[in-house]
């Protein structure tokens, strides 16, 4: 069989986590013989869940955006969409406790009118701005319609630097740019590219009514990246290797690609590195890009997660925002998570935590619990049945100006060899959505290049 040999094609993808997952699923659906190798014991990446005694534990609260069409593409390629539901329409609860005449709730709302006029009913009863700061939130969304987010001179600047030339107040970056934006980007709007805010903002809040309508598991995350992606890759006659950690990618003397693990060796027609920058920067072959120290350059950003078990129900909400806290948003885990004998589990997202990601839980314990009650009254004296925290170090790439220039696309100069993550060229920032999409552009690539086709599935769930 020739390397290009269409009629009996092999791909191995290398990574597990849902770049690869799509990948190998898109290239089976399209009549490959398909092995993935994951190094870790499960599938899922970075948006999995462990064991805490009874507790099943996300590691991070992940949602995403009735926008994300592909991750929304991917659930229902896995069977899963009941299982992670969206909001009928965007409903944010926003408390601000750092005013002070006391704590001041508010809601981010949209109405079934048309774009722009679905969100002003909301941002007129917004309650954390003055009339002047929302008429320029209006204006500044006007002008953000306009723009391009591929346009390259929006990513040498700074998202902040933009609002500010478009009359932004300190006050609205708070209350309302940062509180989409850092939960989006992972980054404050100082340290975001403006072409990657463009592109949440305009792409969430200005392409459809619902575009930014939210969902999130109501199983733990492992359910549906692990469990039942990998019933999907089986079914369509995927080989997994777990534990399977790749130490080598060569050509071989009759040109196909040998992918080496510990253990085994595999060859393939095709290869999907789908793996994060570091690694993929280690396994690629010479000459695969015209500068793979640029992969070296794409540094990461952490995101802090804080986990608290109270022996009471404290949150009569599903989620909520704060402002003038060092908490950011608030997830209720209780029924997700499997937690037994009464009480409710509270999770803590905190994105762009470069500060405390390194502290110790007993100092992040004295620092978010008081906070927890200053939001939530009913936690004064409530019991804490379990406190501990998650750390992602390298939750995203950091989405600094200047960091389209580093992010490669899928194609390289081995051919056969494709690149996959949400790191790469795909647009977005590090979200599931930009994973998702990053391994079906993969796939794309890699039946291009053998010479079959296939309809991309994201043209129908656009």
């Amino acid at each position: 069989m020739s390397a290009q040999d269409p009629r009996d094609s092999r791909a191995v993808v290398v990574g597990g986590g849902l770049a690869g997952v799509t990948a190998a699923l898109r290239l089976a659906d399209a009549g490959l013989r398909v092995t993935l190798l994951e190094g870790r014991p499960r599938l899922g990446g970075l948006a999995f869940s462990f064991r805490r005694g009874d507790l099943s534990v996300d590691n991070g609260q992940h949602v995403y955006l009735r926008c994300c069409t592909a991750y929304r593409w991917f659930l229902d390629r896995i069977e899963g969409t009941h299982l992670a539901p969206l909001q009928d329409r965007l409903d944010v609860p926003v408390l601000d406790v750092g005013r002070k005449a006391g704590p001041r709730a508010g809601r981010l709302r949209r109405t079934g009118l048309p774009v722009p006029l679905h969100l002003a009913g909301g941002l007129a009863a917004y309650p954390h701005l003055s009339l002047a700061e929302k008429a320029g939130v209006a204006r500044a969304a006007l002008a953000l319609g306009r723009l391009d987010p591929a346009d390259p001179a929006l990513d040498a600047i700074d998202f902040a630097t933009w609002l500010h030339r478009h009359g932004q107040s300190r006050r609205t970056v708070e209350a309302l740019w940062d509180l989409v934006g850092v939960a989006t980007l992972n980054a404050t709007a100082p340290n975001a590219s403006m072409a990657l805010a463009a592109k949440v903002f305009k792409t969430g809040l200005l392409s459809e009514p619902g575009a930014a309508d939210i969902g999130w598991a109501a199983v733990p995350l492992g359910d549906l990246h692990d469990t039942l992606a990998r019933k999907a890759l089986e079914s369509a006659g995927v080989r997994i290797h777990l534990r399977a950690r790749v130490g080598s990618l060569t050509k071989s003397e009759d040109g196909r690609w040998s992918v080496a693990t510990e253990d085994e060796r595999f060859a393939a027609d095709t290869v999907v590195l789908a793996v994060p920058q570091g690694e993929t920067h280690r396994l690629l072959p010479e000459g695969a890009l015209d500068d793979p120290g640029r992969l070296l350059e794409l540094t990461d950003a952490p995101i802090l997660n804080v986990h608290v078990v109270y022996d009471r129900t404290v949150l009569r909400r599903p989620f909520l925002a704060a402002l003038g806290s060092p908490v950011q948003w608030v997830f209720d885990r209780t029924h997700a998570s499997g937690l037994q004998g009464g009480g409710q589990y509270l999770a803590l997202s905190q994105s762009a935590a470069q500060d405390e990601i390194d502290l110790p839980v007993a100092e992040l314990r004295t620092r978010y619990l008081p906070e927890l009650e200053r939001l939530l009254p009913a936690a004064r004296g409530a019991g804490i049945r379990d406190f501990f925290v998650t750390r992602e170090r390298t939750a995203t790439f950091a989405p600094a100006p200047g960091v389209g220039r580093l992010r490669p696309g899928t194609h390289t100069r081995a051919p056969g060899l494709h690149l996959a993550g949400a790191w790469t060229a795909t647009g977005w920032p590090a979200t599931m959505e930009g994973a998702v999409r990053s391994g079906s552009t993969a796939a794309d690539a890699a039946l291009q290049a053998l010479g079959r086709p296939h309809e991309h599935p994201l043209q129908e769930a656009a």
